[in-house]
């Protein structure tokens, strides 16, 4: 064996190496050189069957088979070749026969050392396997990696297993009864469900927050004989009793927590600045103390993700791409990793960058070392940093990266370097002013060195900017002082409700609760989102009413599993597995079957009966006035208000905060007054009503009731529902309306109100209306004009490439291009299609990260070109016996229905 791996280093024979991604094939292959062939598994090549459809037959029958997983049988996993890694398998085989050693290089976490496990049980290699590890991708890490290979690591597959088939029983055995209990495929999941809870959680303080104002005084004073130099206050205390400030009011009732404080109304404020205007003040006190900051860790995968979320605007998702990106072409370190520490050729570097870029005073005598919480062992033991030797200069790489890649590797260049650069030092001066029994304090900051300020300010685009930002200097003042008064003004404030969590700061919190893995946040967070749990509002993950109802049947009757420190300690259990502490078939018995407490099946047993559906969909306002309790409820289709047998929409994405009792009431009352029409329509002889749905306001005529279906009509935009009379609901109705002939058209020009806004058509010619003229009222003049223009590009239109790469697709060998589709850019190789992340730039793509999305879309198994299918099938029909081609039909049949079967499963 090691005469073959030391031919196959020296470029003789022939190795395997096989990495997850193609762009990681390439960059590796560019570094082994002759004697090696590097292939890509495309991610996981197995898994456990999502849906029916690939279950073995020979488990059909068996009560567990849809788990996937044998829980009567020490909870042995059924595997499957993943959709659409059949081609690659037989690829990486026909590969490993002309081969004579076998390398194992995909990455150096738990799904990593997964995939290689995997790998091995279908290639079943007869020639010497290795297994190699690498932080980096650069020539000399992955020379080190072939000159030290290890064998396959069973603690770390152990623990993924784990993991998977726990995720499996979690998701596959609870997701079922939100479905029968709150709304059709909804999904539950052991990390998913929790990070929901935390942003229900935080919406119910906010719908419990009452806000308080208080007021208090803003003076401006200036050194006497010099106006220019003016210290801005805020007023303290008045005859030795202090004001309060927004800490000091009780959240949940608006009140103050201590009586003693001087609580000042409006009329009170401006009294009181009415007074103190013609008073004398001095100078009291000037307090002077120095203080000294540190700089910030390296990056690990939460503070990228978190860091990269506040400054460039990025969600996790798209960080982790953009560093999956960075690190596969041998720019930065593995990305997914919890640990703060740098290798001794990192810190070396990185202070001989600081040496040479600002300076000795930034560099300390000696080597900063970070240390990070961190127990598991199947994480990177480095943080996120740039890779290699020298270290690139951002500048020198900008030509060479795409947008998004150069920000991220930017980000962590300066993080990297300022991590090792002396500290921040300056000092916090407080100056305290009396006067008419009053005292004002002003606070200044004065940065007297800033060093690792000087590379890295955190939360700031522009280290220089925010430097300024943080100073804040006052004049020099001494005790005893005399100041003139400029200015004293009465201000109100008003307490704010707890803030909403971003993606950031969810992930903050998740792994302070060390819920999860950072590496899955982003995952996570694409999962709440599509399962309707969450949507955005700014940059703020704001709950729906499903998230209420979801999370109330999942805290009344398995508490457990959304337990903060019982999901935490799963987390640490798994990684007791990794280790080799914990036995991985002990732990699954007793989270599925028990130990002294009911494991999950026991927790579900009779949920079904026991759950009344009508109590979970219902989140209570309060009650009426006259007594009466107002509820949300959430329906099948839409949340709406309920009281007593009224019933109003909701409309989509309110967010719950906001919907108070009065609120609901006015919903309420408008609904019932939707009940009593405008009028009768004199050609229908139907009542029109003024209706507000799920989608705002409408106009309808007719009843459900009739025997015709009634007409809606959408109100225009920019229309207010309370300016709709008789007579303009009866115009909304008569859209599309007729305007004229047309001249040169030979056709009739009708109004529409459409899905995208107004316009007018005539035959296959449609033009949109300009936001001043309405489709109720435009001219046929107008219509003409506007129909005379030449036209643009349409929705229906065929449109060129967006960009056309000169590279070719590895994998299908297709032309790899960017196409502008109706829900936006995508990228294509002719048989899979994977939207951009929502930001990227169609320009600013590079080839590697096209390859990723296709590869990550192709490994879901989703989003193949039609056509191209349908040609093949011709083809087969024309060249092979009709039995064949019926069964390729069948086949496809059922993998599109267990497409849409694995949708509805949630792992």
């Amino acid at each position: 064996m090691a005469k073959k791996k030391a031919a196959a280093s020296a470029g003789q024979g022939n190795a395997l190496v096989i990495v997850e991604s193609p762009a990681k094939a390439k960059t590796i292959g560019k570094y082994l050189g002759a004697g090696f062939t590097v292939e890509a598994s495309v991610g996981h090549v197995r898994d456990l069957p999502q849906g029916a459809a690939q279950i073995p037959a020979k488990y059909k029958g068996e009560k567990w088979a849809s788990l996937g997983v044998n829980v009567d049988k020490d909870f042995e996993p059924i595997y499957v070749v993943s959709p659409g890694k059949s081609k690659q398998i037989k690829l990486l085989k026909d590969q490993l026969k002309k081969a004579d050693t076998l390398y194992l290089a995909t990455d150096e976490d738990r799904e990593g050392e997964a995939i290689s496990w995997h790998l091995l049980e279908l290639l079943q290699p007869k020639v010497p396997v290795h297994r190699l590890v690498f932080h980096e991708i650069t020539k000399e890490a992955i020379q080190e990696a072939i000159k030290t290979p290890r064998d396959v690591d069973d603690g770390m597959v152990r623990a993924q297993e784990t993991r998977r088939i726990l995720d499996r029983l979690y998701g596959y055995e609870v997701s079922p009864l939100l479905w029968r209990k709150v709304r059709p495929k909804l999904s539950a999941g052991r990390v998913q469900s929790v990070a929901v809870r935390m942003i229900v959680d935080r919406e119910r303080e906010r719908m419990a927050f009452v806000s308080a104002t208080w007021w208090d005084l803003l003076g401006v004073f200036a050194k006497k004989g010099d106006a220019k130099q003016q210290l801005e206050t805020t007023i303290v205390s008045v005859d030795g009793r202090k004001l309060p400030n927004g800490s000091n009011f009780d959240q949940n009732t608006g009140k103050l927590k201590n009586d003693a404080l001087l609580l000042l109304d409006g009329p009170a404020a401006e009294q009181l600045a009415e007074r103190l205007r013609t008073g004398e003040f001095r100078v009291a006190s000037v307090e002077e103390k120095p203080y000294t900051t540190k700089p910030y860790a390296p990056f690990t995968t939460s503070t990228l993700q978190q860091e990269a979320n506040r400054k460039l605007g990025f969600t996790a998702r798209r960080t982790m791409q953009v560093a999956q990106a960075l690190y596969e072409n041998g720019h930065i370190t593995y990305m997914r990793t919890d640990s703060t520490n740098l290798s001794k050729m990192a810190v070396e570097e990185a202070r001989n960058l600081v040496k040479s870029e600002y300076g000795d005073k930034f560099l300390p005598a000696e080597p900063r070392t970070y240390s990070s919480k961190v127990k598991n062992a199947q994480e990177a033991h480095e943080a996120i940093r740039p890779a290699g030797t020298p270290f690139a200069v951002p500048s020198v790489l900008k030509s060479q990266l795409g947008s998004d890649e150069f920000k991220i590797f930017d980000l962590v260049w300066k993080r990297t370097i300022a991590s090792q650069m002396e500290n921040s030092q300056g000092r916090r001066i407080v100056v305290t002013i009396e006067g008419e029994g009053c005292v004002f304090t002003v606070s200044g900051k004065t940065i007297d060195f800033p060093g690792y300020l000087r590379a890295y300010v955190e939360g700031s685009d522009d280290p220089d900017a925010e430097l300024a930002d943080q100073e804040k200097t006052l004049p020099s003042v001494t005790v005893g002082e005399g100041l003139d008064c400029v200015s004293i003004v009465a201000k109100d404030h008003t307490t704010q409700a707890p803030g909403r969590y971003s993606e950031a700061a969810l992930t903050k919190a998740l792994e302070e609760k060390g819920i999860g893995r950072p590496s899955t946040y982003a995952s996570i967070i694409d999962t709440i989102l599509a399962r309707n749990y969450v949507f955005k509002k700014g940059g703020a993950l704001v709950p729906t009413w499903v998230a209420f109802s979801v999370i109330k049947l999942l805290e009344d009757h398995l508490t457990g599993l959304v337990d903060y420190q019982f999901t935490a300690q799963m987390e640490d259990d798994l990684d007791a597995i990794s280790r080799g502490e914990r036995n991985s078939l002990d732990y699954l018995k007793n989270f599925y079957f028990g130990n002294g407490k009911p494991g999950l099946k026991q927790q579900l047993a009779n949920k079904v009966e026991e759950i009344d559906a009508r109590a979970i969909s219902r989140i209570s306002l309060g009650k009426a006035d006259d007594g009466v309790e107002v509820f949300v409820r959430v329906g099948r289709y839409s949340p709406f208000v309920e009281k007593g047998e009224q019933t109003a929409s909701l409309p989509d994405e309110l967010p719950p905060d906001e919907v108070k009792l009065p609120y609901a009431l006015e919903l309420l009352a408008q609904a019932e007054k939707a009940e009593e029409p405008l009028g009768t329509c004199p050609e229908t002889g139907k009542p029109v009503y003024l209706k507000v749905g799920r989608f705002g306001p409408y106009i309808m005529r007719g009843t459900p009731e009739d025997e015709e279906k009634p007409k809606n009509a959408s109100l225009l935009k920019g229309m207010n529902p309370d300016d709709v009379d008789f007579e303009t609901a009866l115009k909304l109705l008569s859209l599309p309306r007729v305007v004229g002939d047309h001249p040169k058209l030979e056709g009739t020009i009708e109004a529409f109100n459409g899905r995208y806004g107004p316009y007018v058509k005539c035959g296959s010619e449609t033009r949109s209306l300009p936001a001043d003229i309405s489709p109720l009222d435009v001219t046929l003049e107008q219509a003409i004009e506007l129909l005379n223009q030449p036209k643009q590009r349409g929705r229906g239109a065929a449109k060129p490439p967006l960009r056309v790469f000169e590279e070719k697709s590895p994998v299908t060998e297709g032309v790899v291009q960017i196409m502008d589709g109706r829900y936006g850019p995508y990228v294509t190789d002719g048989e899979s299609n994977a939207s951009l992340p929502k930001g990227q730039s169609p320009e600013e793509l590079p080839f590697n990260e096209a390859l990723n999305l296709l590869a990550a879309r192709a490994a879901a198994g989703g989003s193949k070109k039609k056509k191209s299918a349908k040609k093949k099938t011709t083809k087969k029909a024309a060249t092979k016996k009709k039995s064949t081609t019926k069964k390729s039909t069948t086949k496809k049949k059922t993998a599109k229905g267990a497409t849409k079967r694995a949708t509805k499963k949630a792992d």
